[in-house]
C-alpha cells in the first residue's frame, strides 16, 4: 500500500500523451493541461497518469504512477515548452500543474476496454484497489456527493495563493466521477493566476 495517499483523497486521472511528458513530470515536477480541454475542476489532491499506446509494449494502456498536486497556474504553451516557439498552439493557455515526486503504484492499472480516455475523477481508495481502468469509475448516486465536493474545491480554489498548501479533508471513500471536457459550466476559470 502507498502510505502517501489517503483513501478519501480526490484523484484526477490524466493522460500523459508521450514519454517526453512523463520525463517532464518526473524531472521537472509539472504536468500541463490545455485550458480548452481541461476538466471542470482541477483542485484535486493527486494526479494519476494514464499512459497511452505511445509508451510502447511494456508500458502502454495503463496507469503506473501518481503524484501529489501542489498547485497550478495558467500560462501559455510557449512559456512551458520554450524549445517549440513556433508550435501551432504556442499562444494557447495551459494549466501548469505543480507536482510532488512520482509514486509508483504497487500494481499497474490496466486498460482493457478503455484504451482512449481524457480525464477521470476517482479517490485514493479506488486508485489503490483498481486492477482495470474501468474499476476507477463508480456508477451510483454517490457521484453527486463527489461532484458537490469538487465544486466546493473549485470555488475555494479562487482564493488560493501560490505556495499555499491547504488540505480539505472530505469523507469521500468510494466516490468517483468522469470529468467533462469543459472547465466550468458558466465559463469561469479558477486558477492561481487569477
Amino acid at each position: 500500500m502507498n502510505p502517501n495517499i489517503r483513501l478519501s483523497d480526490i484523484v484526477l486521472v490524466s493522460v500523459l500523451p508521450k514519454p517526453k511528458d512523463f520525463e517532464i513530470a518526473r524531472v521537472l515536477g509539472w504536468y500541463r493541461i490545455p485550458l480548452k480541454f481541461a476538466p471542470k475542476v482541477i483542485e484535486v489532491d493527486y494526479l494519476a497518469f494514464y499512459q497511452p499506446g505511445t509508451f510502447g509494449e511494456k508500458h502502454r494502456w495503463r496507469i503506473e504512477y501518481f503524484a501529489e498536486m501542489r498547485g497550478h497556474e495558467l500560462c501559455r504553451r510557449s512559456e512551458l515548452i520554450r524549445d517549440e516557439p513556433n508550435h501551432p498552439r504556442a499562444d494557447e493557455e495551459y494549466f501548469k500543474i505543480q507536482l510532488g515526486p512520482l509514486i509508483a503504484l504497487d500494481q499497474p492499472i490496466i486498460a482493457e476496454k478503455w484504451k482512449r480516455l481524457t480525464f477521470v475523477y476517482t479517490t485514493g481508495s479506488y486508485l489503490l484497489s483498481a486492477k482495470r481502468v474501468e474499476d476507477l469509475v463508480i456508477k451510483s448516486e454517490e457521484r453527486e456527493l463527489l461532484w458537490k465536493s469538487l465544486r466546493e474545491r473549485a470555488a475555494l480554489g479562487n482564493r488560493y495563493q501560490a505556495g499555499q498548501a491547504e488540505t480539505f479533508p472530505l469523507p469521500l471513500d468510494l466516490f468517483t466521477f468522469l470529468a467533462q471536457n469543459s472547465f466550468h459550466e458558466n465559463g469561469e476559470v479558477y486558477s492561481d493566476a487569477d
